[in-house]
């Protein structure tokens, strides 16, 4: 975590990923986190991955460093708090329908430079999810084995994680206009835009109204480079890549391929060396030639020429493996050991990705209890007294925990 949103608050009322993230992101940069659920949990609260005691690792590790409030949505007078939070602060974060308790109108009827980040399924508010929208984009269908035509999902929410990184950086960007402006407003993030716009970013837009056609599938193989898995003499997969001239040339190095290369360039009348797109086209002949080569090799020879000559290069791990990597996990600084976490399960916690080598890195902060900080959000942010707090939780408008 760094200290650099001090001053900044934030209400996140959210659930799954995509909403939660964006807390997570601004929470680690310093920003107060004021995550409010129902009591007791909200749909997300069990998400799996869970331990023996049902407590969600997912949950846990999305809300890091947040303060959590506990109330029961249910109640007129929950909202009535909810709604005086959120204008305390000037800022929320909720993936909650646009005409709901939550609505923009409503909220900045209590403070006219209210910022709402709204996560979206569609623009027009239709429900989606990472894994529809992959659908609806295309993905699927490049994705899986080159003999089945059937679509395969991936299994990681990367539509997710974009739109909460997007989302921590549109509310950013509408607080930078607020403090020149002094003009708030809604910031509606649909992950369908995010979905449809990152393709489009990438070129795929472009490229299949160009061509007219959909991509082929490639398998493990990189779209117009040379890249693809191969398996040494000694069973490790791994994959390689090379995306320029100077990792091509390291690549035909590392494998001694020159008299190959050199035969194929000869045969097909062209010189790869300084052509990407002719390695690609061509990029069977020369899988063979690679092949053949790292299958005659065993891994840490392999690793050892590959390193010494620049060739881009990794086997291929199980999340089991990765989790114990010392360059990934246990002996990068992102991580540190968590202890105190709601689960009681101690493991290795990311803090912020991003690195500042001027300033001092602190530890990553555990998840709070559900309600574990009502008392002290309703006091410091809405001045309750402790007899009213007292009279709230009685009523069971307010939880703790």
């Amino acid at each position: 975590m760094y200290d650099l949103l001090p001053g900044l608050a934030v209400v996140e009322v959210s659930s799954f990923v995509a909403s939660p993230s964006a807390g997570l992101y601004l929470a680690q940069m310093g920003a107060e986190v004021i995550r409010v659920d129902q009591t007791g949990g909200g749909q997300d609260f069990r998400r799996w991955p869970v331990t023996a005691n049902n407590d969600s690792l997912s949950w846990e590790n999305l809300n890091r460093a947040k303060r959590s409030l506990a109330l029961d949505f249910a109640k007129p007078e929950a909202r009535e708090l909810l709604a005086a939070l959120v204008a305390s602060t000037g800022n929320l974060v909720t993936n909650l329908p646009a005409g709901g308790f939550l609505a923009h109108d409503k909220l900045a009827a209590k403070r006219a430079d209210l910022i709402t980040v709204r996560v979206m399924g569609w623009p027009d508010g239709a429900v989606a999810l990472d894994y529809t929208v992959n659908a609806a984009v295309g993905y699927p269908a490049l994705t899986g084995p080159l003999d089945d035509p059937a679509p395969v999902n991936h299994v990681m929410p990367a539509w997710d994680l974009l739109t909460g990184a997007y989302a921590a950086f549109a509310l950013l960007a509408a607080v930078r206009r607020r403090e020149a402006t002094g003009a708030g407003g809604e910031v509606r993030l649909p992950l369908s835009d995010v979905a449809i716009g990152s393709v489009a970013n990438l070129g795929r837009v472009a490229e299949v109204l160009y061509t007219g056609a959909d991509r082929e599938r490639l398998g493990n193989a990189v779209f117009g480079t040379i890249g693809r898995d191969f398996t040494t003499r000694d069973g490790v997969r791994t994959m390689l890549v090379a995306i320029n001239d100077r990792q091509w040339a390291g690549l035909v190095k590392s494998l001694r391929l020159d008299d190959g290369v050199a035969r194929l360039e000869e045969l097909l009348g062209l010189v790869f060396a300084r052509d990407d797109g002719a390695r690609f086209t061509h990029r069977e002949a020369l899988f063979t030639l690679i092949a053949r080569e790292v299958s005659a090799r065993d891994h840490a020879d392999l690793v050892a020429a590959f390193d010494a000559n620049g060739v881009v290069h990794t086997r291929y791990l199980t999340m089991v493996e990765a989790a114990r990597d010392p360059r990934l996990v246990t002996e990068n600084p992102m991580f540190a050991q968590s202890a105190d976490n709601p689960s009681g399960f101690a493991y290795p916690a990311a803090g912020t990705f991003a690195t500042l080598p001027a300033s001092e890195r602190q530890p990553p902060r555990p998840a709070p209890r559900n309600g574990q900080h009502s008392e002290q959000v309703l006091s410091e942010r809405l001045g309750l007294s402790s007899g009213e707090i007292s009279r709230l939780i009685d009523a069971g408008v307010v939880g703790i925990g």
